[in-house]
């Protein structure tokens, strides 16, 4: 009877172990929604800061709906960064409501959804947003005033009224309150941001006052390159003969904007600087302004420059002129072996970036130089670089990765595969998608989904 009983039990065990076996396990999908509905607060947080990661937005619904029915701040936080990263809309109300009752949130999610608005530009918040500044708690000013200056920030069809609203509040909440240097210079960033010729005249009783500290009047000469009025460029000019470098280099890097003859002679005269951060505002000035005067001063300064970042931006600046004659100096940087790998990995970056149909092979024959040289470095930077070429010169390499690359180098090909839609490697991609959970997996399934592909039958 005891070895019938036993033998009962042994068979009602394995069969209740069959049974477990046989259950389906959730997806990383629904493992994540079930985070979201009883996870904690660290639990939450690592979700939010992995899908910040990977540029996920399949669980937005979800996250929503957990943001208006949670109070807690941290979780808030991370929310409001994650949508703000990708300037997604749905939760500007409870934004709003968080800056409502600002008195009984925790400091990090008044901030989030301060920064949040701000990345919206949602206008319907100003009046919320310059109560909390008026209701004075210190803690949150700064933040509130960096949002009155991207809410009221130029966008098309924008109602001015609403922007010279904010320049007013701004000036005279900065004469009336004499806030501290901090807050202050948050202010006349902020009057750059909107762009609004109305702060022109207050920027340049700063800009052209020698008494003031010289960090108010950097901000103050970048605002008004930012807003790029013509009767703001002479307090500019003004300052690049001050004697203070610091002031000099932020007034040669203002000009790009302005125009006229004294302006470009100015710019020019700014590469012989001896202070380095002079000779980088005038390749950046160069740059804005796609001067083909200074492509022989930016050819210097990219091949002889005693400092590294100057050599970097003249490379840049070289680029954003567009020019055969620039694309040709960057490229015998790139090409010539012997030169740094900082400069290679710049110049190959301009050229991917602009010119990736010209450059993409021979690009692709150079990294693949580097690696049969062991150059890892060198090699890593190339295969990012090449990543992000808009060309289908790169299928070849895209197959070559898939086939025999490393996890890395696999998802480079899935970065190809998306960003030319190389419709010809679905399957490599569908394959690693099927390959189980990990972050490869992940974002194989998540490049299916963006490009509108099933995971098992093609495109939708």
């Amino acid at each position: 009877m005891k070895k019938k009983a036993l033998f009962c039990l042994c068979a009602l065990l394995s069969a209740l172990s069959l049974s477990a076996d046989e259950i389906p396990q959730p997806s990383v999908e629904e493992q994540r929604r079930d985070i979201l509905k009883y996870g904690t607060e660290n639990e939450i947080a690592e979700l939010i800061r992995t899908l910040r990661a990977e540029n996920s937005d399949a669980l937005d619904n979800e996250i929503m709906e957990t943001a208006a029915g949670i109070k807690n701040g941290r979780i808030l936080s991370g929310i409001f960064g994650f949508f703000a990263d990708r300037t997604r809309g749905g939760l500007e109300e409870r934004a709003v409501e968080v800056l409502e009752y600002w008195d009984e949130q925790v400091p990090e999610a008044v901030r989030g959804a301060l920064e949040y608005l701000g990345q919206l530009r949602d206008t319907g918040a100003v009046d919320r947003i310059m109560t909390l500044i008026d209701e004075g708690d210190a803690r949150y000013t700064n933040s509130a005033v960096r949002a009155l200056g991207r809410v009221g920030a130029p966008l098309k069809d924008r109602d001015r009224n609403e922007s010279d609203l904010i320049v007013e509040y701004l000036i005279a909440y900065f004469e009336d309150k004499f806030p501290g240097e901090d807050t202050s210079r948050e202010i006349i960033t902020a009057l750059g941001n909107l762009e609004n010729p109305g702060a022109v005249a207050f920027l340049n009783s700063i800009a052209g006052n020698s008494d003031e500290r010289p960090a108010r009047r950097m901000a103050a000469i970048q605002a008004l390159s930012k807003i790029g009025d013509s009767e703001g460029l002479g307090a500019v000019l003004e300052a690049l003969g001050s004697p203070d470098p610091n002031l000099r280099s932020t007034a040669v890097a203002a000009l790009g904007p302005f125009s006229g003859r004294e302006v470009d002679q100015a710019i020019l005269e700014a590469f012989r600087d001896t202070y380095y951060r002079s000779r980088i505002g005038a390749a950046q000035a160069a740059a804005e302004r796609k001067m083909e005067e200074a492509i022989p001063y930016l050819r210097y300064r990219a091949e002889r420059d005693e400092v590294a970042a100057v050599r970097d931006e003249a490379i840049k600046a070289l680029g954003a002129m567009d020019r055969n004659e620039a694309y040709q100096i960057i490229a015998v940087l790139f090409f010539e072996r012997k030169n740094t790998d900082r400069v290679r990995v710049v110049a190959g970056e301009v050229l991917i970036t602009n010119r990736a149909g010209e450059y993409a092979e021979r690009f692709i024959a150079e990294l693949d130089e580097a690696r049969a040289k062991n150059q890892t470095a060198l090699y890593n930077q190339f295969c990012r670089i090449i990543a992000q070429a808009e060309t289908d010169k790169v299928e070849p390499l895209a197959l070559r990765f898939f086939s025999t690359g490393s996890v890395v180098e696999k998802a480079y090909a899935i970065d190809m595969v998306y960003k030319n839609r190389l419709m010809g490697l679905i399957d490599q991609v569908r394959a690693l998608a099927g390959e189980g959970g990990g972050s490869l997996s992940r974002k194989a399934r998540d490049t299916l989904r963006r490009m509108g592909v099933s995971f098992d039958e093609g495109t939708t």
